[in-house]
């Protein structure tokens, strides 16, 4: 991966609360949704109730995009990310033990959600991307990095879910 473009990837990350997250129905129709996130290192998670749009879609096909913007002061200061990943639920629980922490400490209002009664349950989402593009308007208007992601780029990232399991492997994912 490319060393300096990959490096400003988490901290892009750290800046922003919420990512649009593109699906596929399953009669082939796009949706975007926008969802809050937490993330280490590379990987992003997110909560989604087990019966909603997105969970279908992602049932359906877990490829999906996925993009974020920074807050900015400035036009040319603008810095995002876009992605190509996998996105899968989280089934390992000490996994999601350690985003539920993370959701906490990101998101301090989360225990004043009520979550819909039709919602069996909520669970959370991996997404792994594959593919970055990071835009950073800094070097020029409209400027991107594309860098690839393979699984030691993530496993080298991460800051607390060092278990190999939780990354994919190259032929896997």
């Amino acid at each position: 991966m490319q060393r300096e473009p990959r490096q400003k990837i988490p901290g892009i990350m750290s800046r922003c609360a919420d990512v649009t997250v593109a699906t596929v129905r399953p009669d082939g129709a796009p949706r975007a949704t926008v969802v809050s996130f937490v993330h280490d290192g590379l990987l992003l998670h997110f909560g989604r109730g087990s019966k909603s749009q997105k969970a279908a879609n992602i049932a359906h096909e877990p490829r999906v995009s996925a993009a974020m913007t920074a807050p900015r002061d400035r036009w040319m200061s603008i810095e995002g990310l876009s992605m190509a990943a996998t996105a899968l639920p989280v089934s390992d629980a000490s996994e999601a033990a350690e985003v539920a922490r993370r959701m906490d400490r990101r998101f301090p209002h989360i225990p004043d959600i009520e979550l819909d009664a039709a919602e069996d349950q909520m669970t959370v989402i991996r997404v792994r991307p594959k593919l970055i593009s990071v835009l950073d308007y800094a070097k020029g208007f409209g400027h991107t990095d594309l860098v690839g992601v393979a699984a030691d780029d993530i496993a080298g990232t991460l800051e607390t879910m060092r278990h190999h399991r939780l990354i994919p492997t190259r032929t896997g994912a």
